[in-house]
This record gives structure tokens, sequence and C-alpha cells, in this order.
């Protein structure tokens, strides 16, 4: 007995009919029959009642069909993994929790295809946790996160800074300032990006505040980055962005200014597990390093 003759039982067993089954499987009816009556010598018990028009399972075929399923689907899921992992030699798999700027991102995956078009990259957007947890589990190679509190075991390291700057409203008041206080941005109403893969920029803009002792008045919360340039545009308040987030913004009548304290910033980690880090995965990390470096000095 093999799979094939499985597979003959299953489709027999869910058409309840020799000749849908034939069809389904695209062979005759006559050896398809052969093979169920082969199967019942082999085993020594009837799967099927033979109706003049249908068949009908017995009490044995009920229980063979479950085990025959499950057979199969274990094959199955053997084939996937096996052949996930001759993938896994040939791809990076990345995971990205947090928005850290298209232009940024699209540099270095660029990079990546131009410098080896051969090797595979597959991207996922995960919450900080589950990023980190993928890691530990071999979901991910690598990650890069707007975090850097992470678990012993896992190495976070800085790879790209952008300082903050507000996004205000064409002819707004603060204007007045080429770099602009923290409590006169507070002063005004304030529409905040909350990312829903980026709990760690909540926490830096909250400490941020705590710092300088100021209470903001929110506006709006909203969940990404253009839709809270487009209510600074409409002029329900000022925000908070970056000149990595700007590179890909051309949002009509709003204009940045940065901070007067300069250590306010956006930090990109990159994420990866402790001990020996494979040529794939170091290669990478120069590309992500480079990218970096060519948008400091724009």
């Amino acid at each position: 007995m093999n799979l094939r003759h499985l597979r003959c039982f299953i489709a027999v067993a869910e058409e309840l009919h020799f000749g849908r089954a034939a069809r389904r499987l695209h062979i005759e009816q006559s050896p398809l029959s052969r093979t169920i009556r082969q199967m019942e010598t082999d085993l020594g018990v009837s799967l099927l009642d033979r109706l003049p028009r249908s068949v009908r399972l017995t009490l044995a075929g009920q229980v063979f069909l479950e085990d025959a399923r499950r057979v199969l689907l274990a094959f199955e899921q053997a084939q996937t993994k096996a052949r996930a992992a001759t993938n896994h030699r040939n791809t990076l798999r990345i995971a990205l929790s947090g928005d850290m700027g298209q232009v940024r991102l699209s540099a270095l995956l660029a990079l990546c295809r131009e410098e080896v078009p051969r090797f595979g990259i597959r991207i996922f957007e995960a919450p900080l946790a589950q990023l980190v947890s993928g890691l530990r589990n071999d979901l991910y190679d690598v990650g890069l996160a707007l975090a850097g509190e992470v678990d012993s075991g896992v190495v976070a390291t800085p790879v790209w800074r952008d300082p903050l700057m507000v996004a205000l409203p064409a002819r707004h008041p603060l204007l007045v300032f080429k770099e602009v206080p923290l409590e006169e941005v507070a002063s005004y109403p304030l529409v905040l990006c909350e990312p829903p893969l980026c709990e760690w920029c909540n926490r830096q803009r909250e400490r941020l505040f705590r710092t300088a002792d100021v209470r903001p008045t929110v506006a709006e919360y909203v969940s990404t980055h253009s839709l809270m340039m487009t209510l600074v545009a409409a002029g329900y308040g000022v925000g908070f962005t970056s000149a990595a987030h700007m590179a890909g913004c051309h949002q009509a009548n709003v204009v940045v200014r940065p901070l007067v304290d300069q250590t306010a910033s956006l930090t990109t980690f990159l994420l990866r597990l402790e001990g020996e880090i494979t040529e794939p995965l170091q290669q990478f990390i120069d590309r992500v390093e480079r990218v970096g470096r060519v948008r400091n000095d724009d």
C-alpha cells in the first residue's frame, strides 16, 4: 500500500461514487475499483458497501478514512518543511517593527537586489515582542525595529538615527522659530501618529515630554504618518516627523522645523540573536550600515 492508494480511497470515500472519484483522479473507473479491492484484501476488512448507484463507508472505512487523511496531511507537511529548509539557505527573513521611513528601506532592499540578485528576501511585519520571539524560534533571521530594549540573548545595534522634527501647517505661529522649543510645541494641539506595530515610538515620545516637564494636548491619534501629515496640513494640529519620513512625503501646506533639542530622535535598531553571524547576515548588516551612511551624508 502506498500514498497513491490512500488518495484513491479518500477520493471514493468523499465522492461516495466510483465514477465521480475516477474523474476527480483523472483515471479510469476499472483500475480505481481494483485498487480499492486490493486495499481491502491487504487490510483484511471491507471499507465500502457497494450499492447499485453509489457506495457507502463501512465502520472500518470511516475509521480508516480519518487515519488516511492524517497520513496524507503529515506527508504534505513534511514536503513543505523540506522545501522550506532548502529555500531557507538562499533566503534572508527580515522582520520589521515600526515605520522607519520608506526611502531608506527602499534603498536597502534595492541595494540587496542589485548586489545579490539570486539571494531571496522575505519581509514580515510584526510587533516588537513577536519579532523577538520569531528570532528565538528561527522564524526570522534579523529584525529592524524602532526599539532597543530587548531581552538577553538578543543583540540590538543602532544603525539609523533620525532627529525628530516638527510638522507645522503653513503660516503657523511656530514658523517664527528656526529651531522649535519642545515646550512651545506642547502649547498647541498635537496630531500624534501611533503606528500599531511601533509601541516603542509612543514610549520615546512620552519620555521626551516627561524630560521637558510638559503636558501636551492631543487633538487626534492616527495610525499612519501620511494621515498625520494630512491632518497637520488641514490645520488640526502640529505633529512630529523625521527627515527619513519626509523624504518620501510630498504633502503640500506642511513645513518642518527641527527641535531645539537635537538629542530627540528616532533610532532604528538591527536585532539579531547572540552568537556567530552567518556570511549572508553579515553582508546584510554591512548594507544596512552603508544605507545609513548615505542617508546621513544627504
